[in-house]
């Protein structure tokens, strides 16, 4: 970990540092400890009970006092470490050149790990790449896993393992990425779990758990095509997951709009499926300018601590 790290993920850095991290720093005016929200011992403050928050810390003298249902939210835990669990599978891959979900991946993680370690805060990551069929034996990559630092040299070694080709897969089993995750996080932390959600069913029982443990943040990746298809005539359609192809011929307007709406059915689906996990989602999606995601993900942040207003 002390060797330099390669020249393209300075470059990366430099580029995030320059175009999104200067800008967020005039805009958030000091306000990145709205990343963490920890379960330290010290009271910030109260507010009214949301859905999915943990009961454990409903204040019953003032529930009962109001009679209506109140929380207590705690001041940050400063020892709390932000862990990124990365869904890198053969999907992410998709977008245009340049503006993939990958890159989007690595630009989000990028401004976040920077942001937090620049306060002293630790970021560590567990990358997954996919499941590699071999003969009659599934090897699940879980590929890389690093443990929490607080340098900018760290931050330039996960962005190099971020930029790394994975090998491609048969499916992506996203609930293996969220099993070791529970496996492996012992101490609360703020998990950031990156991904488009396109896997094997399975992932939201091991999210919901994840999230009754720790402070989780769905992050889900996506790109406008994948709600609905242009009118572009004959094109080939392929599955990044197992390789398969199918050409379809966009200009019928009936085949657009059936994929439209079997697009929407799993959007629908997911949404309620994250919804029911208990974890704050941030939607990413390729045409998006990462600053203004940023900004809408720590107005959720502010939002769900705020105190209830005086009537």
């Amino acid at each position: 970990m002390n060797a330099k790290p390669p020249e393209k993920a300075e470059q990366l850095l430099r580029r995030l540092e320059w175009t999104v991290i200067r800008r967020l720093d005039g805009l958030l005016q000091g306000d990145w400890r709205t990343l963490m929200r920890g379960s330290g011992l010290d009271l910030a403050d109260l507010r009214e009970y949301q859905p999915h928050d943990d009961v454990r810390h409903i204040d019953w003298n003032v529930t009962a006092r109001l009679a209506t249902p109140h929380v207590r939210v705690f001041t940050e835990d400063r020892e709390m470490a932000a862990w990124f669990l990365l869904d890198l599978s053969p999907s992410t891959a998709f977008g245009p050149e340049g503006h993939s979900k990958r890159d989007i991946l690595a630009g989000f993680v990028g401004v976040l790990a920077r942001l937090l370690t620049r306060h002293g805060n630790r970021v560590g990551a567990m990358l997954y790449g996919g499941v590699n069929q071999e003969g009659n034996d599934q090897v699940v990559a879980v590929n890389t896993v690093l443990p929490p630092r607080s340098s900018r040299t760290h931050v330039l070694h996960l962005l190099h393992a971020l930029l790394q080709p994975q090998a491609a897969g048969k499916a992506t089993e996203l609930h293996r990425l969220l099993q070791a995750g529970l496996a492996t996080l012992r101490r609360r932390s703020t998990v950031f779990v990156v991904s488009d959600f396109i896997s094997t069913p399975g992932w939201d029982k091991p999210l919901a758990q994840l999230a009754q443990r720790h402070d989780v943040v769905a992050v889900r990746l996506l790109d406008p095509l994948e709600l609905e298809l242009p009118d572009v005539g004959l094109i080939t359609l392929r599955d990044a997951e197992s390789g398969e192809q199918l050409q379809v011929d966009t200009h019928d307007a009936a085949f657009r709009r059936r994929f439209a709406a079997l697009a929407a059915e799993r959007e629908a689906a997911l949404r309620d499926s994250l919804d029911r996990a208990g974890a704050d989602t941030l939607e990413l999606r390729t045409d998006d300018d990462l600053t203004d995601a940023l900004l809408r993900f720590m107005d959720l942040r502010r939002r769900r601590v705020r105190p209830p207003q005086a009537t």
